[in-house]
């Protein structure tokens, strides 16, 4: 049992102001330390670029990236000149065609008109044939005049006696065997034909002399 008389004191510890005192000690202590450290680095500022940055913002590429720019820009420059050859080439090809189809076009109606006059060119060779266009008349003066201007537009006369027959210029009417004959020529021409340039405005009608058959 406690003493009346002597009332119970509580153990003497450490002060709070000490303990605070000795942690800001140690935290002054840490800092100290820190500071030392970073007096023993470089300290690289923040508003200085490294030099890794600066060749980035320079813009300075590499070799193989020169390289790779290099080749792209001779594969762009070969496509376009292709490009433009193709073009051309077409372009030339259309022209052509063109004019080609243009030409045809202009020689289908000139042999379209031809065709319409030969029906008076064969009446004048009738009656040439027959003595009714004497030389020196105005008849036989007019065909020969005729005859002059459309031979200017390239329309000439074809089919004799004594042509090799050929189905592409010549329309048979008729065949005439004939002893000694040895291949298919032409023994009479009925009506002339005639062509304009290479067209054949009208083949030549014919009678055909063919080989006799053989005396049995």
């Amino acid at each position: 049992m406690a003493d009346d008389k002597h009332p119970w004191v509580p153990e003497e510890g450490p002060d709070a102001d000490d303990e605070f005192d000795v942690l800001g000690e140690s935290e002054d202590a840490a800092e100290e330390e820190q500071l030392e450290e970073l007096e023993g680095e470089e300290v690289v500022a923040v508003d200085e670029p490294h030099e890794v940055e600066d060749s980035a913002e320079d813009g300075e590429l590499s070799a193989e990236d020169l390289r790779i720019l290099d080749d792209a820009e001779r594969d762009l420059v070969a496509e376009y000149r292709d490009r433009a050859a193709r073009a051309e080439a077409d372009l030339v090809n259309f022209r052509n065609r063109v004019e080609r189809d243009r030409q045809l076009n202009r020689e289908a109606t000139i042999a379209e008109v031809l065709r319409t006059i030969l029906p008076a060119l064969d009446d004048l060779d009738r009656a040439e044939a027959h003595g009714d266009m004497a030389e020196g008349t105005p008849m036989a003066i007019i065909a020969a005049k005729l005859r002059t201007s459309l031979s200017r537009f390239g329309l000439s006369p074809f089919g004799e006696k004594g042509e090799p027959f050929d189905p592409t210029l010549h329309e048979a009417l008729f065949q005439l065997p004939t002893p000694g004959a040895e291949s298919e020529t032409i023994a009479d021409v009925v009506e002339v034909g005639y062509r304009f340039g290479e067209r054949v405005v009208r083949p030549a009608k014919v009678a055909v002399a063919v080989p006799a058959p053989a005396e049995d």
